[in-house]
């Protein structure tokens, strides 16, 4: 039987590579080699230029803006016709994170111009703010701006599971099917989705690196690339049961994460609405009346320790009130007698 062999182009790798995506390229090698395909892996960096015919698979990683900034006029004016070329004879794409959105229309970034994409996929992405990591002062502030956390998504029946980290959003355009249905995290912009597929082009946002977490999509892209020269021959099955356990206590870990999250959500709406459940209820006629000022209520605080000493509390002036004592000082700012102040200072411990 002739050795079948796999052409891998990788795109970028000194560039984007932010989230050790190297290992996708090592689960392609890895897998292909147990299965006795020869494999030859090019590099390719800013420059370099590709022939449609010469490459079955083509990885690019991901990267912040800056490595975006710093490979998009390449890719596009470069690489981009190259590989839309590659993609429309049959070969597959595993495009991560910044180079997903790369490889769609363009990226329209926080700050600075928009990025030219090459167009392998009919979807755009808008950011909000730029992406520097000194933007945000805590992870909660970092959160509340961008999706951060694990990521699982439905495909074909199975779950696929990585680490997302972006802020704003992927829209897909008519001509774009996702590549699957979240299942927790956002995925391209919290519409349910997750990621694109065109034929045998991946984009996703599955970092962590994506391959080596989810072995049925590497077979899947091996499959689809070499299919492409030598016919759809299925793969030999390979015994995956120490990385589908591993995979089976990070999807369970990523779902215990979910469901705290809901919980601490619910318990932070809860919070905010305790004061209003704990509010005394306002007798008719007291809301029509000004709010005590600041004198008043330091007025009632002497009222309060005088009475504890056993003085009359008639005896309390209110200065700039009508009346001198305490019930006509009540009066004179429309609140019924019988009301009691709430303290001014926060209680210890708040």
């Amino acid at each position: 039987m002739a050795v079948m062999r796999l052409r891998v182009g990788h795109l970028y790798p000194d560039i984007m590579c932010t989230y050790g995506d190297r290992g996708n390229v090592e689960t392609v090698l890895r897998r292909c080699g147990w299965r006795n395909i020869d494999v030859t892996l090019t590099e390719l960096r800013i420059g370099d230029r590709i022939s449609p015919g010469d490459l079955d698979l083509i990885v690019i990683g991901s990267g912040g803006e800056s490595q975006q900034r710093l490979i998009a006029a390449d890719l596009y004016k470069v690489k981009g016709a190259a590989i839309r070329e590659a993609v429309g004879q049959g070969a597959a794409v595993l495009a991560v994170g910044g180079g997903y959105e790369l490889f769609g229309r363009f990226c329209e970034p926080g700050q600075g111009a928009e990025l030219p994409g090459i167009g392998v996929f009919d979807a755009w992405t808008v950011r909000r703010i730029a992406t520097h990591a000194d933007n945000y002062r805590t992870i909660s502030a970092a959160q509340a701006d961008r999706a951060i956390g694990d990521l699982v998504v439905r495909w074909r029946g199975r779950l696929l599971l990585g680490f997302e980290n972006h802020s704003g959003g992927t829209y897909l355009g008519p001509e774009a099917r996702p590549l699957g249905e979240v299942i927790t995290g956002r995925g391209n912009n919290g519409d349910g989705t997750e990621g694109v597929i065109a034929g045998s082009a991946v984009g996703t946002n599955l970092r962590g690196p994506c391959l080596p977490r989810n072995p049925q999509l590497a077979d899947f892209l091996i499959r689809a690339a070499l299919g492409a020269r030598y016919g759809a021959d299925p793969l030999a099955p390979l015994d995956d049961e120490l990385e589908q356990a591993a995979r089976d206590v990070a999807v369970a870990r990523a779902r215990r994460a979910h469901r705290a999250a809901r919980a601490g959500l619910a318990r932070s709406a809860l919070r905010q609405n305790i004061p209003a459940m704990l509010r005394r209820p306002v007798l008719p006629g007291a809301a029509t009346g000004p709010r005590p000022g600041p004198r008043t209520r330091a007025a009632a605080g002497v009222a309060t320790r005088a009475r504890r000493r056993g003085g009359g509390i008639g005896a309390v002036s209110l200065r700039g009130r009508q009346g001198s004592g305490f019930g006509d000082g009540r009066k004179a700012n429309g609140i019924p007698a019988g009301m009691g102040w709430r303290r001014s200072r926060p209680r210890p411990g708040r």
